[in-house]
Protein backbone atom coordinates (compact mmCIF):
# COMPACT_ATOMS: atom_id res chain seq x y z
CA UNK A 1 0.00 0.00 0.00
CA UNK A 2 1.04 3.58 -0.67
CA UNK A 3 0.37 5.77 2.34
CA UNK A 4 -0.56 9.31 1.33
CA UNK A 5 -1.13 12.25 3.68
CA UNK A 6 -2.86 15.49 2.67
CA UNK A 7 -2.24 18.46 4.97
CA UNK A 8 -5.32 20.67 4.75
CA UNK A 9 -7.62 22.82 6.90
CA UNK A 10 -11.19 22.34 8.08
CA UNK A 11 -11.73 25.80 9.52
CA UNK A 12 -10.25 28.50 7.25
CA UNK A 13 -13.23 28.84 4.96
CA UNK A 14 -14.24 25.78 2.96
CA UNK A 15 -11.77 26.06 0.08
CA UNK A 16 -8.90 23.93 1.37
CA UNK A 17 -11.35 21.25 2.45
CA UNK A 18 -13.05 21.28 -0.97
CA UNK A 19 -9.72 20.83 -2.72
CA UNK A 20 -8.81 17.95 -0.40
CA UNK A 21 -12.13 16.26 -1.09
CA UNK A 22 -11.64 16.63 -4.85
CA UNK A 23 -8.23 14.96 -4.59
CA UNK A 24 -9.53 12.35 -2.15
CA UNK A 25 -12.07 11.16 -4.73
CA UNK A 26 -9.28 10.49 -7.19
CA UNK A 27 -6.90 8.93 -4.67
CA UNK A 28 -9.69 6.55 -3.64
CA UNK A 29 -9.87 5.17 -7.15
CA UNK A 30 -6.41 3.66 -6.60
CA UNK A 31 -6.85 0.44 -4.62
CA UNK A 32 -3.22 0.48 -3.50
CA UNK A 33 -3.48 3.91 -1.84
CA UNK A 34 -4.32 4.55 1.80
CA UNK A 35 -5.19 8.23 2.24
CA UNK A 36 -5.30 10.33 5.41
CA UNK A 37 -6.41 13.97 5.36
CA UNK A 38 -4.94 15.87 8.31
CA UNK A 39 -6.02 19.31 9.50
CA UNK A 40 -2.75 21.17 9.91
CA UNK A 41 -4.28 23.39 12.57
CA UNK A 42 -5.05 20.32 14.70
CA UNK A 43 -1.33 19.57 14.77
CA UNK A 44 -0.78 22.84 16.64
CA UNK A 45 -3.29 22.06 19.38
CA UNK A 46 -6.03 24.26 20.84
CA UNK A 47 -4.33 27.56 20.10
CA UNK A 48 -3.99 26.85 16.37
CA UNK A 49 -7.53 25.46 16.21
CA UNK A 50 -8.83 28.75 17.65
CA UNK A 51 -6.79 30.66 15.07
CA UNK A 52 -8.27 28.59 12.25
CA UNK A 53 -11.82 28.97 13.52
CA UNK A 54 -11.42 32.76 13.71
CA UNK A 55 -11.13 32.94 9.91
CA UNK A 56 -14.86 33.32 9.33
CA UNK A 57 -15.31 36.02 11.95
CA UNK A 58 -12.34 38.03 10.66
CA UNK A 59 -13.18 37.80 6.96
CA UNK A 60 -16.81 38.79 7.59
CA UNK A 61 -16.25 41.62 10.02
CA UNK A 62 -12.61 42.76 9.93
CA UNK A 63 -11.28 42.64 6.38
CA UNK A 64 -8.57 45.19 7.18
CA UNK A 65 -7.27 42.92 9.94
CA UNK A 66 -7.18 40.09 7.42
CA UNK A 67 -5.31 42.33 4.99
CA UNK A 68 -2.78 43.15 7.72
CA UNK A 69 -2.21 39.45 8.42
CA UNK A 70 -1.69 38.86 4.70
CA UNK A 71 0.91 41.65 4.50
CA UNK A 72 2.75 40.32 7.56
CA UNK A 73 2.93 36.86 6.01
CA UNK A 74 4.52 38.38 2.90
CA UNK A 75 7.00 40.62 4.70
CA UNK A 76 8.13 38.33 7.50
CA UNK A 77 7.42 34.71 6.57
CA UNK A 78 10.38 33.49 8.64
CA UNK A 79 8.61 34.24 11.91
CA UNK A 80 5.51 32.34 10.77
CA UNK A 81 7.66 29.40 9.66
CA UNK A 82 9.50 29.16 12.97
CA UNK A 83 6.45 29.63 15.16
CA UNK A 84 4.45 27.06 13.22
CA UNK A 85 7.27 24.53 13.29
CA UNK A 86 7.68 24.97 17.03
CA UNK A 87 3.98 24.38 17.72
CA UNK A 88 3.26 21.48 15.33
CA UNK A 89 6.58 19.69 15.73
CA UNK A 90 5.75 17.09 18.34
CA UNK A 91 2.35 16.11 16.91
CA UNK A 92 3.70 15.98 13.37
CA UNK A 93 6.47 13.56 14.33
CA UNK A 94 3.90 11.39 16.12
CA UNK A 95 1.87 11.46 12.89
CA UNK A 96 4.93 10.34 10.90
CA UNK A 97 5.57 7.43 13.23
CA UNK A 98 1.92 6.37 13.09
CA UNK A 99 1.10 6.75 9.39
CA UNK A 100 4.56 6.31 7.80
CA UNK A 101 3.55 8.19 4.65
CA UNK A 102 5.10 7.59 1.22
CA UNK A 103 3.87 10.97 -0.01
CA UNK A 104 2.79 14.23 1.64
CA UNK A 105 0.65 16.70 -0.30
CA UNK A 106 0.05 20.08 1.34
CA UNK A 107 -2.81 22.38 0.29
CA UNK A 108 -2.36 25.09 2.97
CA UNK A 109 0.53 27.58 2.80
CA UNK A 110 1.24 27.86 6.53
CA UNK A 111 2.51 24.29 6.86
CA UNK A 112 4.81 23.86 3.84
CA UNK A 113 8.12 25.13 5.17
CA UNK A 114 7.68 23.92 8.80
CA UNK A 115 6.98 20.36 7.61
CA UNK A 116 9.87 20.44 5.14
CA UNK A 117 12.16 21.66 7.94
CA UNK A 118 11.19 18.72 10.14
CA UNK A 119 11.53 16.19 7.32
CA UNK A 120 14.99 17.49 6.40
CA UNK A 121 16.13 17.52 10.03
CA UNK A 122 15.25 13.84 10.45
CA UNK A 123 16.51 13.00 6.94
CA UNK A 124 13.14 11.56 5.92
CA UNK A 125 13.17 11.73 2.14
CA UNK A 126 9.41 11.55 1.56
CA UNK A 127 8.20 13.13 -1.69
CA UNK A 128 6.56 16.42 -0.69
CA UNK A 129 4.12 18.14 -3.05
CA UNK A 130 2.51 21.54 -2.62
CA UNK A 131 -0.72 22.43 -4.35
CA UNK A 132 -1.30 26.20 -4.47
CA UNK A 133 -4.92 26.89 -3.53
CA UNK A 134 -4.85 30.50 -4.81
CA UNK A 135 -5.13 31.60 -8.43
CA UNK A 136 -2.76 34.56 -8.76
CA UNK A 137 -1.98 36.47 -5.54
CA UNK A 138 0.54 34.02 -4.15
CA UNK A 139 2.01 34.33 -0.66
CA UNK A 140 5.71 33.39 -0.34
CA UNK A 141 4.52 30.81 2.18
CA UNK A 142 3.58 28.66 -0.83
CA UNK A 143 6.99 28.87 -2.46
CA UNK A 144 9.48 26.58 -0.70
CA UNK A 145 11.83 25.42 -3.43
CA UNK A 146 12.76 22.28 -1.46
CA UNK A 147 9.37 20.75 -2.34
CA UNK A 148 9.62 17.95 -4.90
CA UNK A 149 6.97 19.76 -6.88
CA UNK A 150 4.76 22.83 -6.50
CA UNK A 151 1.61 22.31 -8.54
CA UNK A 152 0.14 25.60 -9.77
CA UNK A 153 -3.49 26.16 -10.75
CA UNK A 154 -2.61 28.89 -13.26
CA UNK A 155 0.32 30.14 -15.30
CA UNK A 156 0.13 33.36 -13.29
CA UNK A 157 0.71 31.41 -10.05
CA UNK A 158 3.74 29.77 -11.63
CA UNK A 159 5.21 33.14 -12.58
CA UNK A 160 4.80 34.40 -9.01
CA UNK A 161 6.63 31.31 -7.70
CA UNK A 162 9.46 31.92 -10.17
CA UNK A 163 9.66 35.43 -8.75
CA UNK A 164 10.06 33.94 -5.26
CA UNK A 165 13.07 31.95 -6.46
CA UNK A 166 11.50 28.54 -7.10
CA UNK A 167 13.28 26.84 -10.04
CA UNK A 168 11.09 26.20 -13.07
CA UNK A 169 11.72 22.45 -12.98
CA UNK A 170 9.99 22.32 -9.57
CA UNK A 171 6.80 23.94 -10.92
CA UNK A 172 3.98 22.32 -12.85
CA UNK A 173 0.78 23.99 -14.07
CA UNK A 174 -2.13 21.53 -14.01
CA UNK A 175 -5.25 23.53 -13.11
CA UNK A 176 -7.71 23.91 -10.27
CA UNK A 177 -9.41 20.73 -8.97
CA UNK A 178 -13.11 20.59 -8.11
CA UNK A 179 -15.18 17.79 -6.64
CA UNK A 180 -16.74 15.32 -9.08
CA UNK A 181 -20.30 16.40 -8.31
CA UNK A 182 -19.53 19.69 -10.07
CA UNK A 183 -18.45 17.87 -13.23
CA UNK A 184 -20.80 14.88 -13.48
CA UNK A 185 -23.34 16.88 -15.49
CA UNK A 186 -21.07 16.77 -18.55
CA UNK A 187 -21.55 12.98 -18.69
CA UNK A 188 -25.34 13.19 -18.99
CA UNK A 189 -27.14 12.66 -22.29
CA UNK A 190 -28.42 16.24 -22.20
CA UNK A 191 -25.05 17.81 -21.47
CA UNK A 192 -24.93 19.79 -24.70
CA UNK A 193 -28.62 20.53 -25.07
CA UNK A 194 -30.19 23.91 -24.23
CA UNK A 195 -26.97 25.16 -22.68
CA UNK A 196 -27.57 28.78 -23.70
CA UNK A 197 -29.89 31.18 -21.92
CA UNK A 198 -32.75 32.92 -23.68
CA UNK A 199 -34.99 35.72 -22.47
CA UNK A 200 -38.21 33.73 -22.62
CA UNK A 201 -37.88 32.70 -18.96
CA UNK A 202 -37.04 34.47 -15.70
CA UNK A 203 -33.35 34.84 -14.93
CA UNK A 204 -32.43 32.38 -12.17
CA UNK A 205 -29.89 34.17 -9.98
CA UNK A 206 -27.62 32.59 -7.39
CA UNK A 207 -26.03 34.89 -4.82
CA UNK A 208 -23.29 33.59 -2.55
CA UNK A 209 -20.01 34.58 -0.95
CA UNK A 210 -18.06 31.49 -0.03
CA UNK A 211 -18.69 29.25 2.95
CA UNK A 212 -18.51 32.15 5.40
CA UNK A 213 -21.19 34.28 3.73
CA UNK A 214 -19.38 37.61 3.69
CA UNK A 215 -20.47 40.59 1.58
CA UNK A 216 -23.69 42.57 1.23
CA UNK A 217 -26.09 40.12 -0.40
CA UNK A 218 -29.06 42.29 0.54
CA UNK A 219 -28.07 45.17 -1.77
CA UNK A 220 -27.30 42.88 -4.69
CA UNK A 221 -30.60 41.05 -4.29
CA UNK A 222 -32.72 44.20 -4.20
CA UNK A 223 -31.09 45.62 -7.33
CA UNK A 224 -31.82 42.43 -9.24
CA UNK A 225 -35.37 42.02 -7.95
CA UNK A 226 -36.28 45.63 -8.68
CA UNK A 227 -34.84 45.74 -12.18
CA UNK A 228 -35.20 42.31 -13.79
CA UNK A 229 -37.61 39.47 -14.36
CA UNK A 230 -35.72 37.14 -12.06
CA UNK A 231 -35.80 34.79 -9.11
CA UNK A 232 -33.18 34.92 -6.38
CA UNK A 233 -31.57 32.14 -4.39
CA UNK A 234 -29.18 33.25 -1.64
CA UNK A 235 -26.60 30.97 0.00
CA UNK A 236 -25.70 32.69 3.28
CA UNK A 237 -23.20 30.02 4.30
CA UNK A 238 -22.27 29.89 7.96
CA UNK A 239 -23.39 33.50 8.43
CA UNK A 240 -26.52 32.72 10.46
CA UNK A 241 -27.18 36.35 11.39
CA UNK A 242 -27.28 37.36 7.73
CA UNK A 243 -29.60 34.47 6.91
CA UNK A 244 -32.06 35.49 9.64
CA UNK A 245 -31.95 39.13 8.58
CA UNK A 246 -32.62 38.34 4.93
CA UNK A 247 -35.48 36.00 5.82
CA UNK A 248 -37.19 38.76 7.79
CA UNK A 249 -36.83 41.33 5.01
CA UNK A 250 -36.40 40.02 1.46
CA UNK A 251 -38.58 36.93 1.79
CA UNK A 252 -41.50 39.02 3.00
CA UNK A 253 -41.04 41.95 0.63
CA UNK A 254 -40.62 39.78 -2.50
CA UNK A 255 -42.84 36.76 -1.84
CA UNK A 256 -42.33 33.79 -4.14
CA UNK A 257 -39.19 35.23 -5.72
CA UNK A 258 -36.58 34.68 -3.00
CA UNK A 259 -35.15 31.56 -1.38
CA UNK A 260 -32.60 31.89 1.42
CA UNK A 261 -30.42 29.03 2.61
CA UNK A 262 -27.59 28.65 5.10
CA UNK A 263 -24.55 26.44 4.64
CA UNK A 264 -25.34 23.70 2.12
CA UNK A 265 -23.45 20.60 1.01
CA UNK A 266 -25.12 20.32 -2.40
CA UNK A 267 -24.17 23.71 -3.81
CA UNK A 268 -23.69 22.09 -7.23
CA UNK A 269 -27.45 21.51 -7.49
CA UNK A 270 -28.09 25.23 -7.05
CA UNK A 271 -25.36 26.18 -9.51
CA UNK A 272 -26.62 23.79 -12.17
CA UNK A 273 -30.13 25.29 -11.98
CA UNK A 274 -28.90 28.91 -12.12
CA UNK A 275 -28.38 31.16 -15.13
CA UNK A 276 -25.94 33.52 -13.42
CA UNK A 277 -24.01 33.62 -10.14
CA UNK A 278 -23.09 36.68 -8.06
CA UNK A 279 -20.18 36.00 -5.76
CA UNK A 280 -16.97 37.33 -4.29
CA UNK A 281 -13.69 36.29 -5.86
CA UNK A 282 -13.19 33.08 -3.86
CA UNK A 283 -11.12 30.74 -6.07
CA UNK A 284 -13.10 27.63 -5.13
CA UNK A 285 -16.49 29.23 -5.68
CA UNK A 286 -15.32 30.71 -8.97
CA UNK A 287 -13.92 27.45 -10.33
CA UNK A 288 -16.90 25.39 -9.14
CA UNK A 289 -19.23 27.81 -10.90
CA UNK A 290 -17.13 27.61 -14.06
CA UNK A 291 -17.25 23.79 -13.89
CA UNK A 292 -21.05 24.06 -13.71
CA UNK A 293 -21.01 26.54 -16.62
CA UNK A 294 -22.61 29.40 -14.67
CA UNK A 295 -21.54 32.91 -15.77
CA UNK A 296 -20.00 34.91 -12.94
CA UNK A 297 -20.61 38.44 -11.74
CA UNK A 298 -17.88 39.04 -9.16
CA UNK A 299 -18.95 41.67 -6.67
CA UNK A 300 -15.81 41.88 -4.53
CA UNK A 301 -12.81 40.01 -3.18
CA UNK A 302 -10.96 39.60 0.08
CA UNK A 303 -7.78 41.69 0.24
CA UNK A 304 -4.64 39.67 -0.16
CA UNK A 305 -4.95 36.31 -1.85
CA UNK A 306 -8.24 37.09 -3.68
CA UNK A 307 -7.56 40.63 -4.84
CA UNK A 308 -6.48 39.74 -8.39
CA UNK A 309 -9.07 37.00 -8.98
CA UNK A 310 -11.72 39.31 -10.50
CA UNK A 311 -9.28 40.48 -13.17
CA UNK A 312 -8.36 36.84 -13.83
CA UNK A 313 -12.02 36.03 -14.47
CA UNK A 314 -12.44 38.99 -16.81
CA UNK A 315 -9.20 38.21 -18.69
CA UNK A 316 -10.33 34.64 -19.35
CA UNK A 317 -13.95 35.71 -20.08
CA UNK A 318 -15.29 33.59 -17.23
CA UNK A 319 -17.42 36.45 -15.95
CA UNK A 320 -17.50 40.18 -15.30
CA UNK A 321 -16.38 42.30 -12.36
CA UNK A 322 -18.77 44.78 -10.75
CA UNK A 323 -17.77 45.90 -7.27
CA UNK A 324 -19.96 49.02 -7.30
CA UNK A 325 -23.69 48.27 -6.71
CA UNK A 326 -24.58 51.46 -8.57
CA UNK A 327 -23.31 49.84 -11.78
CA UNK A 328 -24.81 46.39 -11.23
CA UNK A 329 -28.13 46.91 -13.05
CA UNK A 330 -26.37 48.27 -16.12
CA UNK A 331 -23.82 45.44 -16.09
CA UNK A 332 -26.52 42.76 -16.02
CA UNK A 333 -28.54 44.58 -18.68
CA UNK A 334 -25.50 44.51 -20.97
CA UNK A 335 -25.17 40.75 -20.48
CA UNK A 336 -28.84 40.25 -21.36
CA UNK A 337 -28.96 42.57 -24.38
CA UNK A 338 -29.21 41.15 -27.90
CA UNK A 339 -30.92 37.98 -26.60
CA UNK A 340 -28.34 37.45 -23.83
CA UNK A 341 -25.39 37.46 -26.21
CA UNK A 342 -22.90 38.52 -23.52
CA UNK A 343 -24.13 35.90 -21.05
CA UNK A 344 -23.89 33.11 -23.61
CA UNK A 345 -20.42 34.18 -24.73
CA UNK A 346 -19.28 33.74 -21.12
CA UNK A 347 -20.82 30.28 -21.01
CA UNK A 348 -18.89 29.25 -24.12
CA UNK A 349 -15.63 30.69 -22.76
CA UNK A 350 -16.09 28.72 -19.55
CA UNK A 351 -16.57 25.49 -21.47
CA UNK A 352 -13.39 26.17 -23.43
CA UNK A 353 -11.41 27.08 -20.30
CA UNK A 354 -12.15 24.39 -17.74
CA UNK A 355 -10.47 20.97 -17.62
CA UNK A 356 -12.74 18.59 -15.73
CA UNK A 357 -9.93 16.05 -15.30
CA UNK A 358 -7.68 18.36 -13.26
CA UNK A 359 -8.05 16.50 -9.95
CA UNK A 360 -7.26 13.20 -11.66
CA UNK A 361 -4.14 14.68 -13.29
CA UNK A 362 -2.87 16.11 -9.98
CA UNK A 363 -3.30 12.78 -8.20
CA UNK A 364 -1.68 10.73 -10.95
CA UNK A 365 1.28 13.10 -11.17
CA UNK A 366 1.76 13.12 -7.39
CA UNK A 367 1.64 9.33 -7.13
CA UNK A 368 4.27 9.15 -9.85
CA UNK A 369 6.72 10.86 -7.52
CA UNK A 370 6.65 8.00 -5.01
CA UNK A 371 9.80 5.91 -5.20
CA UNK A 372 10.32 2.37 -3.98
CA UNK A 373 12.80 3.21 -1.25
CA UNK A 374 12.00 2.30 2.34
CA UNK A 375 11.86 5.43 4.47
CA UNK A 376 13.24 5.55 7.97
CA UNK A 377 11.12 7.25 10.60
CA UNK A 378 12.19 8.53 14.03
CA UNK A 379 11.41 6.03 16.77
CA UNK A 380 11.27 8.75 19.36
CA UNK A 381 11.38 12.52 19.64
CA UNK A 382 14.77 14.08 20.03
CA UNK A 383 15.48 15.35 23.48
CA UNK A 384 16.74 18.59 22.04
CA UNK A 385 13.90 21.08 21.59
CA UNK A 386 13.84 23.86 19.07
CA UNK A 387 13.26 27.39 20.30
CA UNK A 388 11.68 30.26 18.45
CA UNK A 389 14.20 32.83 17.25
CA UNK A 390 12.87 36.22 16.26
CA UNK A 391 14.73 37.76 13.35
CA UNK A 392 13.64 41.33 12.91
CA UNK A 393 15.04 43.67 10.30
CA UNK A 394 15.81 47.13 11.59
CA UNK A 395 15.88 50.20 9.38
CA UNK A 396 17.62 53.42 10.33
CA UNK A 397 16.44 56.61 8.69
CA UNK A 398 18.49 59.80 8.63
Amino acid sequence: MKNVVIISSDYTGHGHKSISEALQEQFNIHEDVCLNIIDGFDLGGNMWIRVGKSYGLVTRNAKELWNLAWKISKRNPLFIHEFTELTIRENFIKLLRKLKPDLILCVHPVFNTPILNILKEYKINIPFVTFIADLISISPLWADKRADCIICPTEEAKQRCLGFGVPEESLKVIGFPVRSRFTQHILSENANKNINYDLSKPLECLIMSGGEGSGDMNVVSRILLDNFNCNIRIIAGRNESMKEKLEKTLSQQYPGRVEILGFVTNIQDYMLTSDIAFTRGSPNVMMEAVACNVPLVITGALPGQEQENPDFAVKNKLGIYCDNPLNLAEAVSNLLSDNAKGLNEIKQAQRDFFDHDTAKKIVNYSLGLINKNAYKYPSELRAKRKFLTLRLKSKTSI
